[in-house]
């Protein structure tokens, strides 16, 4: 995707209703700090090592005495959301340099996600060295694809950066995609049709395609092949994604430059980690914060109720807000906050919780698969398996989760768990609430008839009107080399999750054989993933007897935190 640039233009202050905007919004979100007001200088082209040019907006604080500089980069053009955070961030004393990435929104040069930013992230930060406005401290800011250009300059961090703001973002693209070992086509796919088009449908334009994204790309989900199905509804604008979709192998060079992991190595900064419950990132953004704090960095985590979508929505008060006093500590030198590092959401229990450490200290609770569909603190003795089979043709479909699109999050279970290839197991009402944080691990004695083949499991909070609503889930492709006949430990770790259980909810556990469209369904033949043209079925067997023992491993604090 390549793009034109428009011309400068001169700095001017904010219009009476952007004004009005502003002051609305400080209000709405409990902003804290004084306003000093701002003036925007527009598409300043900003020169790129190769001879693209950077399209930047200049956020100006009107202040005599400006607390420092915060960048932010973004392929979503330099509208809203990210002018609001410009806004916010020089009203309150900061300059704001906003930049499209190369490609994008007036940036000229070949967008091709991720690969480009940390070089062009290194001479956005060359050119805020020659603005006589910039006085050597710099910040970094943003969430998703704007957070993984943090993490790419993090790769040769400069001398001048003294803090990054980091929100629901990756540092490592072919975990993403195929860290499970099935491909995350829905959320990619999306995120493909989203980027070639998004110029064409700016602003108000774009949300009925939103809306109807998954209507439109239902009949891609299920075409065979993928990748040429893919080509298509992208409209051969996103070659990246078929290179994406059909290259399983770490170690091709299409991911040489989609892999940050050398930065959690580099970075020596405060680092502010912000993520959700429900979003797709969580496991990279805890990944991010053991590997900071095992470092002594100065690291600190919020982990909210939200999908990655719903951040820039209910959760843009708080975020704003944490961002604020991280950048008044770390880039304007007032005095640092005492506050615990780690605050999470505890969902059920629907409260705040600081702690000082994520996860928290604490032990497991067990619960087995029993073959009548319950789950007991008892490993069963004897009892038949329980079997279903998984059709590619009619795969088990996605409802809820961690999703990028705007389906995500928790959903009433109902539909799935009625489908013939779901088993449920089901505790009975808890006497007392049980509190879950940590990463829950399930073990499932298992056997297939098609070495092609994944297992998923959702982990759900059933209430005592029967609605079941999912709070944790994994899936994991098997390995073809493995034997089907044979009884074989299958371990599912689960996402993260701070949940209570309350008193007379149960515990449930689903089980199926993939999630689709969220992940690529497997096909059931080993061909090259997207090269597929026929389907397999596959009958899956979970054991549950003395000999062969499928169990459930909940991370529970080693006392409950007082409330």
């Amino acid at each position: 995707m390549t793009t034109t640039s428009p011309r400068p233009t001169a700095p001017t202050p904010p219009s009476l209703a952007t004004r009005a905007a502003n002051r609305l919004l400080t209000r709405l979100m409990g902003l804290p700090g004084t306003r000093h007001g701002y003036r925007v200088e527009r598409n300043i082209p900003v020169p790129a090592r190769d001879g693209a040019v950077l399209m930047t907006d200049h956020y100006a604080p009107v202040t005599d005495r400006p607390k420092g500089t915060v960048l932010v980069r973004t392929p979503y053009g330099r509208g809203f959301p990210h002018d609001l955070e410009a806004r916010v961030y020089a009203d309150r004393g900061y300059h704001v340099a906003l930049q499209s990435c190369r490609g994008t929104f007036g940036s000229t040069g070949t967008f091709y996600p991720m690969a480009n930013e940390a070089d062009d992230a290194q001479d956005a930060v060359a050119w805020l060295r020659t603005r006589p406005w910039f006085d050597g401290r710099l910040a970094t800011a943003g969430g998703s694809y704007v957070g993984w250009t943090q993490w790419a300059l993090l790769m040769d961090p400069p001398p001048e950066l003294r803090a990054s703001l980091i929100a629901v973002a990756p540092h490592d693209m072919h975990d993403a995609a195929h860290g499970s070992g099935a491909f995350r086509l829905g959320d990619f796919l999306a995120f493909a049709e989203m980027v070639v088009s998004q110029e064409r449908y700016p602003g108000l334009r774009g949300v009925p395609r939103m809306l109807t994204l998954n209507r439109r790309l239902a009949p891609v989900f299920g075409a065979l092949p993928l990748a040429d199905a893919a080509d298509a509804a992208t409209g051969h604008q996103a070659p990246w994604f078929r290179e994406w979709l059909t290259t399983p192998d770490r170690d091709d060079a299409v991911w040489d430059r989609l892999k940050l992991g050398e930065a959690l190595e580099r970075v020596n900064v405060p680092v502010r980690l912000t993520a959700c419950w429900q979003d797709l990132f969580l496991d990279q953004t805890l990944h991010q914060y053991a590997s900071l704090r095992t470092r002594g960095v100065d690291v600190s985590l919020t982990i909210g109720p939200w999908t990655h979508q719903e951040l820039g929505q209910k959760g843009m008060g708080g975020l704003l807000r944490g961002n604020l006093a991280w950048l008044e500590t770390h880039l304007a030198d007032a005095k640092p906050s005492h506050e615990p590092p780690v605050e999470v959401y505890v969902t059920g229990q629907n409260a705040w919780r600081h702690l000082d450490q994520w996860p928290p200290a604490g032990a497991e609770t067990v619960r087995y698969l029993q073959p009548d569909g319950r789950l007991l603190a008892d490993e069963p003795s004897a009892g038949a398996p329980s079997s279903y089979v998984y059709d590619p043709a009619n795969p088990t479909p996605t409802l809820g989760g961690p999703l990028l699109t705007l389906d995500g999050g928790v959903k009433d279970n109902a539909k799935l768990e009625g489908r013939p290839d779901v088993l449920t197991f089901t505790t009975d009402p808890l006497t007392a609430p049980l509190e879950i944080m940590g990463t829950p691990v399930v073990d499932l004695a298992h056997t297939r008839s098609n070495p092609h083949a994944d297992v998923f499991v959702r982990l759900c909070d059933v209430d005592p009107e029967g609605v079941s609503r999912n709070v944790a889930e994994g899936l994991v492709r098997l390995d073809p080399t493995s034997p089907i006949d044979q009884v074989r430990t299958v371990r599912v770790r689960l996402d993260a999750c701070a949940h209570e259980v309350q008193a007379g909810h149960r515990i449930r556990l689903l089980i199926a054989g993939g999630c689709h469209p969220r992940y690529a369904r497997n096909e059931g033949t080993g061909a090259p993933p997207g090269t597929g043209t026929e389907l397999r079925p596959c009958t899956h067997t979970v054991h549950h007897d003395s000999g062969a023992v499928s169990r459930v491993s909940l991370p529970t604090p080693v006392r409950p935190a007082p409330h």
